[in-house]
């Protein structure tokens, strides 16, 4: 998608309705900014928005993602490329959120590893052993707070596979949370099948 191209239609829309960009983004509850970033084809509307932002310009989705509005002729075509690109923005944002996971889990383990470093060194000078306690408490509660991320990460990005039906889905974060797990392999109940398998995280929802 050319977002250069969508931002330059946004403003000349925008426009055509007699809004200012601050009239725009809190129609939508958004900041003023975010509606900056669109018309200067630095960032694309998040597709939550996009209905009511194309209600509020007086076009359609499909128009808004093409940069122009689509004459009949080419509606069809327009929207199923569009479509496709849409697919593949969102797998790619996956591929991106997965390797973040891994760093935050490798970060976060480090640190807490760091504090119980720390605080071992601290009670082998004579420090008091409260010192140690605190240290590992913070160590330890970021490191909580960071795998509650990865793990919504990991609930959110892609889809699971089921082994036995082959239905893709995204789990709630309970299901995600408590289940058995290997690497990013999980065992869980299909919604479709109700059969429990190991099921993997795959991108595509085809």
């Amino acid at each position: 998608m050319d977002q250069v191209r969508i931002g330059r239609f946004i403003t000349e829309k925008r426009k055509a309705q007699g809004l200012t960009q601050a009239q725009l983004a809190e129609a939508l509850g958004i900041t003023d900014r975010a509606v900056s970033k669109w018309e200067t084809g630095k960032s694309l509307p998040d597709a939550s928005i996009m209905l009511e932002l194309c209600s509020l310009l007086k076009i359609t989705v499909n128009d808004l993602l093409n940069g122009e509005v689509v004459t009949v002729e080419k509606y069809n075509e327009t929207m199923e490329r569009n479509l496709l690109e849409m697919v593949k923005q969102k797998e790619e944002k996956d591929r991106q959120l997965l390797k973040m996971e891994v760093v935050i889990g490798v970060m976060s383990t480090l640190f807490l590893l760091a504090m119980v470093a720390v605080g071992a060194v601290f009670m082998k000078q004579g420090q008091p052993k409260w010192i140690f306690f605190l240290l590992f408490g913070v160590g330890l509660a970021q490191f909580l707070v960071c795998m509650l991320f990865a793990l919504r990460i990991e609930q959110t990005a892609g889809y699971y596979e089921c082994a036995e039906c082959g239905h893709r889905y995204v789990p709630g974060f309970a299901a995600v949370t408590f289940a058995m797990h290997m690497n990013r392999t999980r065992c869980m109940k299909c919604p479709a099948c109700g059969k429990r398998s190991w099921q993997k995280k795959v991108l595509s929802k085809e």
